[in-house]
This record gives C-alpha cells, structure tokens and sequence, in this order.
C-alpha cells in the first residue's frame, strides 16, 4: 500500500524543494549528545543574546492587531495534562454467574455508562476496575466475567479471573437473578465465596417492584444473610446495597498500593488479535487479561499497575480497532468507542502491528488515531523473532514505505508472546513521553526560527513573501506551536519547519502541532 492511499496523513518529512537545508546549517546541529546518545539536559537553555530577541520581537508585536487569546498565548498560558496521584482505596468486586447483570449494576454505580453491556452471556470476561463513590467514601469498584464450573477454553480463563477478583477485593457483592432462583452454579459460587473469608454483601438483581419482593426473600436459602432486592437495569434498591456495602467495606484496602505520584498513562491499540492482551501479560508479568485465539477477546479497556524499573506504570490493554467502527454492533460496537476514549485518557499509545502480515490500511488507521488524540506514539512489531531472515529486509523496506510519513514514531520489535525485546519497551516509552512534555523556552525557539529563515526564507507567492513576527509554544502534551507571521505559510514550509523542530530539538516519538496566525499591523490614525 501506498502513502497516497492514506490522505490523512501529512507528509511531516518532506521540505520545499527550493529551501532544502545543507548538512552544515547552524540550526540543525544545535543539541549535543551525551556518552549514551541522549540530549543534553541543557541542550534547549535560553541565553541572554535568545532573551534579547525574544524581548525585541515582543516590542515589535506591539505594531500589529493581537487579540485576547493572541495576548494569553504569549503570557506563556499553559494546557498540560496532569497526572493524578493513585491512591490506595478500598476493592468492592462484583461477582456472579454469566448474565445476571453484574455490568448492568457496575454502570449503576458508577452513574454512567462504562461497562460494555448487551442481552447475552459471556459480554464482560476480564476484571475490569472503576473509580466510584458513595456517601462521602472513595473505592475501587471491580466488575468481573461470569464465574462458571466445569468450563473449558475462554469461559475457563473468564472464570479464572474472576477468582483473582475475589482474592484482591476488600468485600465482594454477589450478584444472583431472582427470577430465575439460586441455581447449582451460584452454590457454587457461595463456597468459592466463604474460603475466601471476605466479607459478602447479596445481590438480588431483577427485583423490578414491589410484587417481586418475593423472589428475592427465596434467596435466604443460599446462607449469606438477608438478600438486598435490587433492579440494575432501574435502579431501585441500589441505595440499600450501597449502604450494606459500605458497612463491610474497610476504610483501607489491604491490597492496593498508593503512589505519591501519579503512573505514566500506556494504552495498547492495534486491530484485533495482534497481542496486546499477550503483550499486557507478559509485562505484568501474569495472566492478567483473557488471551484467545479468538479475535475480538478483549471488550472492555483493562488497566493494570504495573512496576518497571522501579517506577510505576498504568497500561490499559483496549479492544481492537476494527475497520470500520459503524459496521460493528452491540458489544463490539461499544467496545470500539471505549478504546478510543483509552486512548484520549493516556499519555502515551502504543500501536501493535502483526510483523508476521504486511501492514493493512487497518493498522495505518490506528496509528492515524492516536496522532489525531495527541499522544505520543510508540509503534510495536509483534511476533519479529518469527521472521525470516530472507523475509525482514523485505519487511523493513514495506516499513520504510507505509510509514514514511511518521518516521519520527518510536519503533519497537518485539514477541509479546515469548517476551523477546520487551524489555526495549520501557526506553522507547520514555523517550516519547519526554518528547511528548517538552518545552523549548521561547527566545530559544525564536532564535531557532530566525537562523532557519535566514537560511532558507519563505518562497515569493504572488509577488510577496509572508515574514515570521514571533513564536511560542503554546503548551506541551504534545507540543503546539504558534507562529505569528504578516501573511499565510505554505503547507509545505510548515512541514519544513517541522521537520528541523524534530531535528534541532528531538521531538522523537510525539506529534508537533504547528499553527500559524496572520496578523497585520494597525492602522495609523
């Protein structure tokens, strides 16, 4: 496939053919590398001589038309992301049998729709987590895969996290339909249940009025105490079982882990079956996440707490992104909008590609998505070590050709399956997020510009040539640049500008927005 088949993307590596730089122009060599290879920490410092011109073109805004948000720009108004520190708060889990509405309840709870949720067995099968509240109290609300006995394949692996649920939750509420009765599956349920010891708030869900009181009453037989009558899907009793399971519920958890700071956000993206819930259990180090030979496994996004090198992480393992999110329905089609709002939440997506298949319009898609949320990128190449070698220089020139337009993306091959290279995961991470946070201090920036127009100015376009005022970087996360310029720049001397950003200042592996805003000077009375 070809780059012209993706009209999305834009051409960040080409320049204009007329301003092409030579290797020994001055602003391409203005960062120097330490002994590893890294950038200077004070590679991007601002000297007297770059505070100077910033105060000089300041001065000479002053002659040109500037609005509010021009002045809130250049008072140096930041937007960045912040990270949230993790607290450790107690674990309620939701636990019970397949389609007895525990996702139903969980998105009662958290009083909005999170839990992908469909008329049919088996929707949720990982333990998923969620922050929720209720009178004042803060805690973990852990909604599970139906548990099952006797089963084999997916539904086995679904039960097997359930169980872990079970043994890292506080208190535990169990779900039971009280049209249908207590069944062998929920006696079942019950002594799993009491050998774990937890404390055990019931659930009987589907108690839709008063005259089905009566079902629920017939649920004292299961041993757990006075069953709490609920309705998931309208919301009566839920109050009531709140309040019993705050009265269990302890103040804090025996099993979370605070942080004073907040985790690096990490979400894992690609098409379908191409390893990220492989990838996501091989770096946790378990089986966190349901793994199937089936595409499409993984429904709902996945956060997991992760350690790696003494710092921690928060990888979000997300569904699939199909080809076409209108073709899909129901479950899937539910899924589609959560792993992009995964993506918005993250800081930094790593895009998993199947080395082992050309890439697909697909995949390039993907990784359209991530750069249009504003992420920094890191793009995986799963299953390399299965690759033959006559097979990857063929490989790295398809990899040259699709992606010629994000050369500036962080590259990782790696086995999520065997966990070959995975360890070149976290450098890659960090290099893009910083890349991702940084700020170039705006009379260094400036100084940058001007040396590069002097080198190489604005083509003439109809008899003018548009002039560069200022510029400064409007936030980070990701970077965006605003130029104030007297007339409008060709797309292609914005990508040119781009590219020598990225050169001069290692913008590796984080989108740049460039805008620019023509201004013109005021009129003399």
């Amino acid at each position: 496939m070809t780059p012209s088949n993706s009209p999305n993307f834009d051409e960040a590596t080409a320049a204009p053919s007329n301003v092409e730089a030579p290797a020994d122009d001055p602003a391409a060599g203005a960062v120097s590398a330490g002994p590893d290879g890294s950038l200077a920490a004070d590679a991007f410092g601002q000297s007297a001589d770059d505070a100077a011109r910033e105060e000089a073109l300041r001065a000479g805004l002053a002659d040109y038309e500037l609005d509010d948000e021009d002045l809130g720009l250049l008072a140096g108004e930041y937007d960045d992301l912040d990270r949230p520190a993790l607290e450790a708060l107690p674990v309620l889990a939701i636990i019970g049998r397949p389609n007895v509405g525990k996702s139903t309840l969980v998105n009662r709870i958290i009083g909005r729709r999170e839990a992908v949720v469909e008329d049919k067995p088996g929707v949720t099968r990982d333990r998923v987590s969620y922050p929720a509240e209720w009178a004042g109290r803060r805690f973990t609300l852990v909604d599970t895969g139906g548990w099952e006995v006797d089963v084999a394949g997916m539904d086995a692996k679904v039960a097997e996290q359930a169980e872990v649920a079970i043994d890292q939750a506080d208190a535990v509420i169990f779900v039971v339909d009280s049209s249908v009765g207590q069944t062998d599956t929920d006696e079942q349920v019950v002594r799993l249940l009491r050998r774990s010891g937890k404390p055990i708030i019931l659930a009987a869900n589907k108690v839709d009025g008063p005259g089905l009181e009566a079902d629920a009453a017939a649920l004292w037989g299961l041993g757990l105490g006075e069953p709490v009558g609920v309705s998931a899907l309208h919301g009566r009793g839920i109050g009531d079982l709140l309040d019993a399971a705050m009265a269990v519920l302890p103040t804090k958890s025996a099993h979370a882990i605070a942080r004073p700071d907040g985790p690096r956000r990490v979400a894992l993206v690609g098409r379908p079956n191409v390893g990220k819930s492989s990838l996501l259990n091989k770096v946790a180090g378990e089986n966190r996440v349901v793994v199937d030979e089936t595409a499409g496994t993984t429904r709902d996004p996945v956060d997991e707490i992760i350690e790696l090198r003494g710092e921690p992480w928060l990888f979000v393992d997300t569904a699939g992104i199909r080809r076409r999110v209108h073709q899909t329905r129901g479950a899937d089609f539910y899924a589609s909008l959560r792993t992009q709002t995964a993506i918005e939440r993250a800081e930094v997506a790593v895009v998993l590609v199947d080395a082992s298949v050309p890439m697909t319009e697909q995949d390039i898609r993907v990784v359209q998505q991530v750069i249009d949320a504003g992420r920094a990128l890191v793009i995986a190449y799963n299953k390399w070590d299965l690759m033959d070698e006559d097979r990857r220089p063929y490989l790295e020139r398809e990899i040259d050709k699709d992606l010629v337009q994000v050369r500036w993306a962080r590259r990782v091959n790696l086995s999520a399956k065997t966990g070959w290279h995975a360890d070149k995961l976290v450098p890659a991470l960090e290099t893009a997020l910083e890349s991702w946070q940084r700020r170039i201090p705006t009379g260094r920036l400036n100084s940058f510009l001007g040396e590069l127009v002097a080198a190489h100015p604005h083509p003439v376009r109809g008899g003018k040539q548009p002039r560069i005022l200022f510029a400064t970087q409007a936030s980070a996360c990701p970077p965006r640049f605003v130029i104030f310029a007297s007339g409008f720049l060709d797309p292609q001397y914005r990508r040119f500008i781009e590219r020598r950003l990225r050169e001069t200042f290692g913008f590796e592996g984080t989108p740049i927005e460039i805008s620019v805003r023509v201004r013109e000077r005021r009129k003399r009375k």
